[in-house]
Formats: C-alpha cells, sequence, structure tokens
C-alpha cells in the first residue's frame, strides 16, 4: 500500500479560512492606510506647491481643510496639525490614533504620524 501524498480535505478548509481570515482583514485596514497615504499627500503638497510661503498657521490649516474637504479625509483636521517654520520653509507635522474594529472584540489601533519633512519627525511620546 503507498503512502497518501497531498492536503486531505480538513487541510484544505483550514487554509481556506485562513486565507478568509487575512482578506476579510486586509479589506478592513486598507481604507485606514489609504487614508494615511492621502493626508500624507496632501500635507506634503501644501508645503510644496510654494502658494503658502509667508502663510500664517490659519492660511495653513485652511489649505488643508480645503484639500482634505475634496479628498474626503475625515481622520484629522485643519485644527490638528502642528504648524511649524525651519529657515523659510513651512513644516507641517501630523498625528493620529485610528482604530479598526476587524470582528468580535478584535480590532487594530494604528498610531500614524506625518511631516512635510521627515528629518523633524520625533518618535510619538516625546
Amino acid at each position: 500500500m503507498r503512502k497518501q501524498r497531498g492536503l486531505g480535505i480538513v487541510m484544505i478548509m483550514i487554509l481556506l479560512t485562513g486565507l478568509v481570515l487575512a482578506a476579510v482583514g486586509g479589506m478592513k485596514v486598507t481604507p485606514a492606510l489609504i487614508e494615511f497615504y492621502t493626508i500624507k499627500k496632501a500635507v506634503s503638497g501644501i508645503t510644496s506647491s510654494g502658494e503658502l510661503r509667508n502663510a500664517t498657521v490659519a492660511d495653513v490649516r485652511k489649505a488643508f481643510d480645503r484639500r482634505a474637504d475634496i479628498d474626503d479625509i475625515k481622520a484629522i483636521s485643519g485644527r490638528d496639525l502642528e504648524v511649524t517654520k525651519d529657515g523659510n520653509d513651512i513644516v507641517v507635522e501630523f498625528a493620529y490614533e485610528q482604530k479598526v474594529h476587524l470582528f468580535g472584540p478584535v480590532s487594530i489601533a494604528f498610531d500614524f504620524q506625518g511631516s512635510s519633512n521627515p528629518t523633524t519627525l520625533k518618535p510619538r511620546g516625546e
């Protein structure tokens, strides 16, 4: 009698369950990641456009709010931005936490942070 080779039906069901759980998790996490990269793009667009060269903090926040309305950004608003100057350049930093519910009592919490000048970014909590 030869030894059986391959996967049994139970093992196939376990693998399919794992793939479905991973796919559902990915579909729930993806919008949070897309929104983070949209916020980064909006912040870098504000500082690199040159339109706000001599702008006030309020002008920068209003510019972000206009972009947030267009790009449907809900996680943060202009008042959540930290606006500073580095020489003649405007540096815009942001940090926020977003919780994504997966299923039942299981959630994932993301700590997002970004800056228009990544060299000035400090670890959270400092």
